[in-house]
């Protein structure tokens, strides 16, 4: 009558060990898969990011070099985490998170942008020795 109790104890016991481990890779693969879901969503505003700038100094220098008149509006969309961003005279530079990113325009640039996320109209307006973007 003992042997059958203990069999099954350590049945119990055997079964336990099983669903732990079970249980710690479950854990350890689901942690992973935030970490790295974490970083593409990273990459990905980043290269939102990236891409905003980028349409806005091409609009940008493109309206400077075409003269004082020019005046051109673009929709462009700015990814969410962007705490602010400051145009300081040639160079545009975007706080998004911890990153602190600057990009380089070959024009003057003056104006505001806010740093609500989102489809923004800007318009980008050439002045006589600068442009302005509001």
């Amino acid at each position: 009558m003992m042997i059958k109790e203990m069999k099954k104890g350590q049945a119990g016991v055997e079964y336990m060990i099983v669903i732990g481990f079970i249980t710690f890779a479950v854990l350890s693969i689901l942690s992973l898969s935030y970490f790295y879901s974490e970083a593409a969503k990273s990459k990905i505003r980043m290269n939102q990011i990236e891409s905003f700038t980028a349409q806005l100094i091409n609009s940008a220098e493109s309206v400077f070099f075409a003269g004082e008149p020019s005046k051109v509006s673009v929709s462009l969309y700015l990814p969410d985490g962007v705490r602010k961003i400051t145009i300081d005279n040639s160079e545009i530079i975007v706080y998004a998170g911890k990153d602190v990113r600057s990009f380089r325009s070959r024009v003057p640039l003056q104006g505001n942008i806010s740093s609500v996320e989102g489809v923004k109209s800007l318009s980008i307006e050439a002045k006589s020795d600068y442009v302005l973007i509001s």
